[in-house]
């Protein structure tokens, strides 16, 4: 009893983080083994017999499909427009000075730390008052507004963390403003602004309330999801998210290959 004990402390750390992975990975667990499932009635709760036919199928629920396809056309519209803003107002807020600089900043950290309610109340009355028609164009703005703080966040911080001597050794090799922020400014800030598109990209996807609130009649993904569970949870849900889940594991797994792969071979001599 006392070596296992040793043990623990030993590997407590260890041991707390593959319980939290286990923790977080159990609900998509879950709907990757019910995407198999063939169930008795409207809901798909209980495992009745394997089964690949949803899978065979995955547009067999009607306008399922439709709204995956308004979903992923948001967020890389979403994800396109929040990125190039973030990007040079993180740009601005690190390399210039210029009154209410610190009131921008405070602005910008507020979605952060706002209920999305809140967000989504807010762009449903200013869309009502400008006599705005719901639908897709609000929806697109109302996730770029959300996703733009995130995005000025993940740019800010690899911007901070940059080497200002390499741009003036840019400089002094006589390249232009151009060349330096293409050649050597935009490659080292890249990775922050990856993160940034990955993460913006991942929230309007995933959104519900805000769009709720400023959708209309236009239904998104997580919107169809929604009202399918007030009526009966089809199993092509369950297919669409484990393919989502198998596509961001199989992204991430690529970055780290070519992460080490770009490091095995700045090590070599």
């Amino acid at each position: 009893m006392p070596r296992l004990l040793r043990w623990i402390r030993r590997h407590l750390v260890v041991l707390a983080g593959l319980l939290t992975l286990a923790y977080l990975i159990l609900p998509n667990v879950v709907v990757l083994v019910f995407s198999f499932n063939e169930p008795k009635g409207r809901f798909n709760y209980t495992w009745q017999r394997f089964s690949l036919d949803a899978w065979k199928d995955p547009c067999g629920v009607p306008d399922l499909c439709g709204a995956l396809g308004l979903s992923l056309q948001l967020a890389a519209w979403a994800t396109l427009g929040a990125t190039v803003l973030g990007t040079m107002i993180a740009f601005a807020l690190v390399r210039y000075r210029f009154r209410a600089r610190g009131a921008v900043n405070a602005l910008i950290f507020l979605p952060l730390s706002m209920p999305e309610v809140v967000m989504a109340a807010s762009l449903l009355t200013l869309f009502l008052n400008m006599g705005a028609e719901l639908g897709f164009w609000t929806v697109l703005i109302a996730h770029v507004m959300f996703c733009l703080s995130f995005v000025v966040v993940a740019v800010k911080a690899r911007v901070l963390s940059m080497d200002p001597r390499l741009e003036e050794a840019a400089r002094d090799l006589y390249a232009g403003p151009a060349q330096t922020f293409l050649r050597v400014t935009l490659p080292i800030a890249a990775p922050g602004i990856a993160a940034g598109a990955l993460l913006a990209f991942a929230l309007s996807f995933d959104d519900f309330i805000i769009t709720n609130f400023n959708a209309g009649s236009t239904v998104t993904f997580p919107m169809f999801v929604w009202g399918s569970a007030q009526r009966g949870t089809p199993v092509q849900i369950n297919v669409v998210g484990t393919a989502m889940f198998v596509l961001a594991v199989l992204a991430v797994v690529a970055g780290q290959l070519l992460a080490a792969r770009r490091q095995r071979t700045d090590r070599r001599p």
